[in-house]
């Protein structure tokens, strides 16, 4: 999608002719699907249908942002910069993406060694150890019992705990499709500790990037709050930005619902207010964005160091406790032994 709006952006802005645009880009697009997809586009456009109303017809291709953007490109003549925007747009968010996905990577590596070594050691070690501790008459220390419980409950109960696990997955997926359950989730994800203050930088940011591009491209200002709820990806930021809107409908600015949602910092409320006052709200939008950007690339920079101390923790307790449940038996044992020859 980036490469496509990057590639036809060019070719308009080259004086290539609209329908032709099209030709090169079927050629260019290695994805069969979208460009198939190219091709219907092209012919409705060359049936009479305006480029955004084809568009519209793929709504899990283009989404509303993109299509008011084009519609905002095609009315005011400057569809090329509007391509080039959007292009702009999803190449931010990918790379936010791929540096939060880049900076978990470690963290999720040695949890899921972690989790395999402790299947591993539940599965197979523990129980060999049982059977070698029964011959003798000694009470396990309260770590093994625990790991032969735990053997013990995944192997009579093995199917159900994996039936209750995936029902559990499946009806929490299907909540949060729901709104409620989206605000639910949505809600967490900004309480978590380090990962918390992540999620909202990232969803401030898009708000102020979305939001300021589509005030700079020209759509009136309720439609532009509309677009911006709907593409936010944060459900308790979009109930923010729907006050926002119905604070604007009844001309009393956008301000001071967002003084009262407790979400922006002052800072940003008085950006936003000079902008208002001066009518550079695009301008001082994009000094925000700019500001969020920097913040959450800090914040990602920071958080393998944020997690290594919490990792540590971890890791030293599960540690401890496996060792503690492998080895304590066999003190346990050669005090036994000990005592007998004594």
């Amino acid at each position: 999608m980036i490469v496509l709006s990057r590639q036809l952006a060019t070719l308009i802005s080259a004086g290539v002719p609209f329908l032709a645009s099209f030709d090169a880009l079927v050629e260019q697009t290695g994805n069969p699907k979208l460009r198939e997809i190219i091709l219907k586009v092209r012919r409705d456009v060359e049936g009479g249908s305006s480029f955004s109303d084809a568009l519209s017809k793929y709504p899990l291709v283009f989404s509303p942002l993109y299509v008011s953007m084009v519609r905002a490109g095609e009315a005011g003549g400057v569809l090329d910069e509007i391509l080039d925007r959007l292009a702009s747009l999803a190449e931010h968010e990918a790379e936010t993406r791929a540096r939060i996905k880049s900076a978990t990577r470690y963290p999720l590596i040695v949890v899921t060694t972690l989790i395999v070594a402790i299947a591993i050691l539940v599965t197979w070690v523990i129980p060999k150890f049982a059977i070698l501790y029964s011959n003798f008459k000694i009470v396990l220390p309260l770590p093994t019992r625990v790991l032969i419980g735990v053997n013990t409950i995944v192997h009579q109960f093995g199917l159900l705990i994996l039936l209750v696990s995936v029902l559990l997955v499946f009806g929490m997926r299907r909540y949060i499709r729901t709104y409620k359950g989206r605000l639910f989730w949505d809600r967490f994800k900004l309480k978590l500790p380090v990962f918390g203050p992540i999620f909202l930088k990232v969803a401030l940011s898009r708000f102020a990037r979305v939001f300021g591009t589509l005030s700079r491209s020209g759509l009136p200002v309720l439609q532009t709050l509309e677009i911006v709820s709907n593409t936010v990806g944060n459900v308790v930021i979009s109930r923010v930005v729907d006050n926002i809107r119905d604070a604007a409908r009844e001309g009393r600015g956008v301000v001071q619902p967002m003084r009262v949602s407790g979400i922006f910092p002052a800072t940003i409320i008085q950006m936003v207010a000079i902008g208002e006052e001066t009518g550079r709200m695009d301008e001082m939008l994009g000094k925000v964005s700019e500001y969020y950007d920097r913040q959450v690339d800090y914040s990602i920079r920071n958080l393998s160091s944020s997690l290594e101390p919490v990792l540590l923790v971890v890791i030293g307790g599960v540690i401890l406790f496996l060792a503690l449940a492998v080895f304590m038996p066999w003190w346990n044992m050669i005090s036994l032994f000990k005592g007998g020859i004594g």
